[in-house]
């Protein structure tokens, strides 16, 4: 039974319609014009709007235009007795279900109706069905079944249903984006984009052009108007990844947007409106930052509506097995390959500390499933850094001095000492020192100015 809106201005048809439909069981509701319709549907969805085109103070094709901005789901059958091409053909381009001549022959409007309905089912049906499948398939590819990923899943199901703004921590490698994407496809926002951006990866102007936009001429190069992420994401999700790595003031023009939800692009004069939910997602530690001034404090409380935090894979070695089942999976689909893995492996996998987390046992067992010839996974395949793993060598070479440590002096002068030798083994370049210390550039310009020692690169350099 379906919940049918008569849209007319005459009362007969108003009448006829509303018997002959329901006498189907269908619930009835009428109004005299478009913009009476449109209160009705604000009041009530309905699943068919049958409708009259030429109607006083608002026409059926205002209405339609209307209808399908806000409720694009609605069968919208429309009526006239003044048909001609171009009408129709207006109805059909702006999303008309069906198109039908007054006076019409009852029995074929029933049939319009139900034809109507039945497409507007297989709909509803496929939608839920590609949603089942996007859902299974998205938190799929998040591995685990330990209590600690076990609360993950949950929280990902529960922050969905929700528009705040989440922020997701932890370190690198843990699955931040497989996160945030997943409670993306979750989401009721989920047939809509998701667009992802590496805040770290890009200079400040131009991190403000690909996220804001630009417009001709508003400086060399920019030949055309280009949109923002924020307006691609239009009606999806925009994952700021290491926001952390943000300057001070794009912090400023980010928190701005997230207050007036506009963007203005670069050069322009004008705002745009947009309506895109925010993910964002670090290694660092912003509440830190934000004592140290160096991360807005409003920002932070802005981003961090609903906090998640992933714990590395060391705090969860009981997904090990798990995660190289379902890498082994992957990869030997991909190479067509059909590999075990060697129980000797196994335990050297799962006994490792894996620093670099989910991410790096995924990088080791592409690599061993790329070299491995036979039929198992064998431990000369693994790394060196994983095969001579030794906990216990570690701790016992480890002695702490009777007097205690200033630990936390211990840990900024071992810091300092690491970023001076990636410095003067990179020669001095910045670029590559951070990528020995497996970091964005920016976050080792941060290690430069907190030890006050950014004059060392241009030192360094100049003594080559």
């Amino acid at each position: 039974m379906a919940n049918i809106l008569i849209v007319d201005d005459e009362q007969s048809y108003r009448q006829l319609l509303s018997l002959v439909f329901e006498e189907q069981g269908n619930t009835i509701r009428t109004a005299m014009n478009g913009r009476q319709a449109l209160e009705a549907l604000e009041v009530e969805p309905a699943d068919i709007i049958i409708s009259d085109v030429k109607m006083p103070d608002m026409d059926g094709i205002t209405m339609l235009r209307a209808v399908r901005e806000t409720l694009p789901d609605i069968g919208v059958i429309l009526m006239t007795a003044f048909a001609s091409v171009e009408t129709a053909r207006e109805a059909f381009k702006l999303g008309a279900d069906d198109f039908i001549q007054k006076p019409f022959d009852v029995e074929e409007l029933k049939l319009i109706v139900r034809k109507t309905l039945e497409k507007q089912a297989l709909i509803d049906e496929n939608r839920a069905f590609k949603r089942a499948q996007r859902d299974k398939g998205s938190v799929k590819n998040i591995v685990g079944s330990s209590a600690k990923m076990n609360a993950i899943f949950q929280m990902i199901e529960t922050v969905a249903e929700v528009q705040s703004t989440v922020l997701v921590t932890g370190e690198s490698g843990t699955g931040k984006e497989l996160v945030a994407r997943a409670i993306h496809d979750m989401s009721p926002r989920g047939e809509k984009p998701f667009v992802s951006i590496n805040c770290g990866a890009f200079t400040e102007t131009l991190l403000e052009s690909e996220l804001f936009g630009y417009v001709k001429g508003a400086f060399t190069g920019a030949n055309t108007n280009r949109k923002g992420l924020f307006e691609a994401a239009q009606g999806g999700t925009i994952f700021l990844d290491e926001i952390g790595e943000m300057s001070p003031s794009m912090q400023v023009k980010l928190l701005r947007v997230l207050q007036e939800r506009r963007v203005r692009a670069v050069g322009a004069h004008e705002e745009v409106a947009i309506d895109a939910r925010v993910i964002a997602a670090t290694n660092r530690d912003l509440k830190q930052m934000t004592e140290e001034g160096t991360f807005r404090e409003d920002l932070f409380y802005r981003v961090s509506v609903i906090p998640m935090h992933l714990p590395p894979l060391r705090d969860r070695a009981e997904d090990i097995p798990d995660l190289i089942a379902h890498f082994m999976t992957k990869f030997c689909d991909q190479t067509g390959k059909s590999l075990t893995v060697a129980p000797k492996t196994a335990q050297l996998l799962e006994k490792y500390a894996w620093h670099g987390n989910v991410r790096e046992l995924e990088h080791t067992i592409e690599r061993a499933v790329a070299l491995e010839r036979g039929t198992e996974i064998q431990p000369e395949q693994l790394p060196d850094h994983i095969t001579n793993y030794n906990p216990e060598r570690i701790s016992a070479d480890f002695e702490l001095p009777e007097s205690g440590v200033n630990l936390v002096a211990h840990l900024d002068n071992l810091e300092k000492t690491y970023v001076v030798e990636a410095l003067r083994a990179s020669g001095g370049s910045q670029t590559k020192a951070a990528e020995l210390l497996q970091m964005p550039v920016r976050s080792l310009r941060h290690l430069l100015d907190k030890h006050n020692i950014r004059s060392l690169s241009a030192q360094m350099r100049s003594s080559d």
